[in-house]
């Protein structure tokens, strides 16, 4: 049986796991996903700046196979009272978006970061980073749909917000990992990753769990803070998704090397088998330098391949020209 060969370190008292040596089993999937993510110049389809049809930019956008057919995503926009909105769209190429409806936002202060994940029972959990109407107060916030219908016209079934465990000042960015049933959403185990405000300076990374939708836990996780923390990543550590490739599970997680400098925000792909990050080199049409917000799904192209599809906020401060804001594109394998 193949082993992991880990080399730790130790830095000014923290313990942080080095680069392992290439003999685990899911190394080569991890390299091929890897590579996947890196060449959006090569990727089977791909757009830049999205915006819905509507004229909302589609900034975070978290994608997902609707099983009715194409696509579905949810997103934020900044309004022009200055708040963020939750959006939810449609698609049938993965490219180009049909505004349905705002899921979040003006009846609920300022809301962020959103992801949405299908239910075994046809349902939908969708979760984001909420503000209190005059700023500040940010935490996870979940909404349950019953079915597609219900989610098409935002009629919540289930609320949750989640109060904050790891930090005074600020929790957000979830993503979704899976949600059990046993056997209904009030009967249920939803494992979520997140990030919480350390000392209220920087972000770092969390994993809780929302029980029978009622009640939430949370810890620290060093361990994928420590993966990027090797690469010398000294400012924020925030969003972060995960899929399964090739019978493994990866993540993509985004980690700032400069607290403070958007031009420094970069994508690591994290395996979630070693507890290793690999630096990717995102390479774009235009020769952008600066990844953010990055999601990741594993689904079906509109051709009926097998897909991955990518998302990442390219900020201003290291675009290429044309190609601020959010990416999305996908490769099929």
């Amino acid at each position: 049986m193949l082993r992991v060969l880990l080399v730790v370190i130790c830095l000014a008292g923290l313990v942080v796991p080095a680069e392992a040596a290439t003999t685990a089993a899911s190394d080569p999937a991890r390299a091929e996903l890897r590579g996947i993510v890196e060449n959006v110049a090569g990727a089977t389809g791909k757009r830049y700046g999205v915006k819905d049809d509507a004229g909302h930019v589609m900034d975070t956008v978290k994608i997902i196979q609707d099983s009715t057919g194409g696509y579905l995503a949810v997103s934020h926009h900044l309004a022009g009272d200055g708040h963020f909105r939750v959006n939810l769209a449609t698609s049938s190429d993965l490219l180009t978006w049909h505004w349905v409806r705002e899921l979040a936002g003006s009846n609920t202060g300022p809301a962020s970061q959103p992801t949405i994940f299908q239910v075994s029972n046809g349902g939908f959990v969708l979760a984001w980073e909420q503000e209190q109407p005059g700023g500040g107060n940010n935490h996870l916030t979940f909404r349950y749909f019953a079915n597609r219908a219900d989610l098409l016209a935002g009629q919540v079934s289930r609320a949750y917000d989640a109060p904050r465990r790891l930090s005074s000042c600020a929790e957000g960015t979830p993503n979704i990992y899976s949600v059990t049933l046993a056997p209904d959403i009030d009967h249920s185990t939803i494992d979520v990753g997140g990030h919480y405000w350390w000392n209220c300076d920087r972000d770092r990374q969390q994993r809780g769990t929302l029980t029978n939708f009622s009640s939430w836990s949370t810890t620290a996780q060093s361990n994928v803070d420590n993966a990027l923390l090797y690469w010398g990543v000294n400012g924020n550590i925030g969003d972060r998704d995960n899929t399964t490739f090739r019978g493994y599970s990866f993540g993509l997680i985004e980690g700032q090397y400069t607290k403070g400098d958007f031009g420094s925000w970069r994508t690591f792909v994290y395996d979630y088998q070693t507890g290793n990050a690999d630096r990717t080199t995102i390479a774009t049409d235009g020769g952008s330098t600066a990844f953010a917000n990055p999601t990741i799904t594993n689904l079906k192209a509109p051709n009926g391949q097998q897909a991955l599809v990518m998302t990442l906020f390219i900020p201003s401060e290291g675009a290429a020209s044309g190609e601020s804001g959010e990416l999305i594109y996908y490769t099929t394998y």
